[in-house]
């Protein structure tokens, strides 16, 4: 019989607080200041960080970046190709979930085990410079998992 509910791995906060640590780190090696946004699994924000000189006008671009990489379980960079430019049959993706779907570049995935357990969106640098400052982040999670692992062993 199947089961009439499901367990949902939600990320920690003790883990988006790493997250968040490790992009900051990234984002001060390549000397820019960015926000931060993480999101669980169910896309609702769990941490924020906005660094002092970040634009203003990124804080809801960050959200909504780990909102959508999140919900879809894909990176944003997934949405710059030509099917979601105009013409193309994506097109106005971005219009949906309230205007909160984001095309842009910066939001990763964080998966634990294979699943989705939230994601990290970056906004304020380039494109380049936010997914490195996100994957910084996303590979802080991936290291607690496999400290967590050793210590069993």
């Amino acid at each position: 019989m199947a089961s009439a509910t499901r367990s949902l791995p939600i990320l920690s906060l003790q883990a988006a607080e790493a997250a968040a640590s490790a992009s900051q780190q990234k984002a001060k090696e390549l000397g820019i200041d960015v926000n931060i946004a993480i999101v669980d699994s169910t896309l609702h924000l769990l941490h924020f960080t906005r660094m002092p000189t970040a634009k203003l006008t990124s804080i809801s671009i960050a959200i909504n970046k780990a909102f959508t990489a999140a919900g879809h379980r894909l990176p944003t960079s997934h949405y710059n190709s030509p099917t979601f430019f105009p013409g193309g049959v994506g097109w106005g993706i971005q219009y949906s979930n309230g205007g909160r779907f984001c095309t842009l570049t910066g939001g990763v995935p964080i998966l634990v085990e294979g699943e989705v357990v939230g994601a990290i969106g970056v906004s304020s640098g380039s494109a380049g410079e936010d997914v490195q400052v996100a994957e910084a982040g996303m590979r802080a999670v991936e290291g607690m998992v496999g400290r967590a692992r050793g210590a069993k062993l």
